[in-house]
């Protein structure tokens, strides 16, 4: 078994899994709170106390699903709340203290090639060019991938372009207000992304037919637009991953959360109070990429970082090839050689 952990600015996520079939994994067990680690770090440029708190307590039950399991191979990263706090650092040596899990910060440029590696499957053969983005908690990391006609087993190989924005849900709700978001303060949001947009020089994607570019988001945002946009009684990842959202579709869905007020956005059973008021930042990050990047369509990953550390640590211990030769083994068949 493999282990991923991904400690963000907003949610503690765990997934243990073992390699099947070539490029893919069965989840053995998962876990994801919700623990804002990163509040109020734009204004004291530390982590809180109740924040740290709250993270080692996710920490503790992700360390106890790990205790009881042979993990061949692990790997726990901490991201943007960690990177930006001056006691980001002396915060994880209290993590290995308390529960013995021992976290990296890893680099943006790492974080945007996993959320890359981790949404691989859902860039289909036919893509010539991707926009693939990750709405995070305290930045947001987008990768611009173009596919020639020899498309390589990794795909994070076929990025030209990157950023990493030192913006997300969480920073930018405390910057502009998430409980009451008018019209006003929703374009004031996306006036600060474009703002940061316009730094990142990347050439346009030129002239690309309409069937062979569209955009991946990886994020809460995403899949709660999905989950909105099919009326989900509550949020189910396996008619949310991989869902296509047209341009218009997007638009609505947008439109519909920023006419609900907090306390309807809090009663919707794919937002809930967790997260009432920081979706709609992450709606304005969402429409600043889509007027950068104009497309017919976007695809909803209910992925990211966590599958794209399975998805590298399995490659890299060649974990399909041994599954395949133990399968021919059972079955009697001698291991083609390839």
């Amino acid at each position: 078994m493999y282990a991923a952990l991904d400690l963000g600015t907003n949610n503690c996520r765990l997934l243990i899994a073992q390699p099947t079939r070539p490029g893919q994994f069965r989840v053995v067990d998962a876990f994801s709170r919700i623990v804002r680690l990163g509040e109020g770090l734009v204004s004291t440029g530390r982590l809180s106390d109740d924040a740290m708190d709250r993270a080692v307590e996710a920490l503790r039950v992700c360390a106890a699903k790990l205790s009881g399991r042979t993990i061949r191979r692990m790997r726990l990263i901490a991201t943007e709340a960690c990177r930006a706090a001056v006691n980001g650092e002396e915060f994880l040596e209290r993590v290995t203290r308390e529960t013995g899990l021992e976290l990296e910060i890893i680099s943006r440029e790492t974080e945007a090639r996993l959320a890359v590696s981790g949404c691989a499957s859902l860039v289909g053969r036919e893509a010539r060019s991707v926009v693939l983005f990750d709405i995070g908690g305290g930045s947001s990391e987008i990768a611009v991938i173009h596919v020639g006609e020899n498309r390589s087993n990794r795909l994070a190989n076929h990025i030209t372009h990157w950023t990493s924005l030192p913006v997300g849900v969480v920073t930018l709700s405390e910057r502009h207000g998430g409980r009451d978001v008018t019209p006003a303060v929703f374009a004031a949001m996306v006036g600060e992304v474009e703002g940061l947009l316009d730094g990142f020089h990347c050439p346009p994607l030129g002239e690309i037919a309409t069937e062979d570019f569209h955009l991946i988001g990886t994020s809460g945002t995403v899949t709660t637009l999905a989950g909105v946009h099919l009326d989900l009684p509550r949020y189910d990842r396996r008619k949310v991953d991989g869902l296509w959202l047209s341009d218009d579709e997007v638009t609505a869905m947008q439109d519909k959360l920023l006419a609900w007020d907090f306390a309807g956005r809090a009663a919707n059973a794919c937002i809930g109070p967790d997260r009432a008021d920081l979706v709609l930042a992450g709606c304005a990050i969402l429409e600043a990429i889509r007027k950068r990047w104009p497309s017919r369509r976007m695809r909803v990953a209910d992925r990211g970082l966590r599958e794209g550390l399975l998805t590298d640590m399995m490659a890299d211990d060649g974990a399909w090839r041994r599954t395949r030769i133990r399968r021919a083994q059972m079955q009697g068949k001698p291991e083609r050689k390839v």
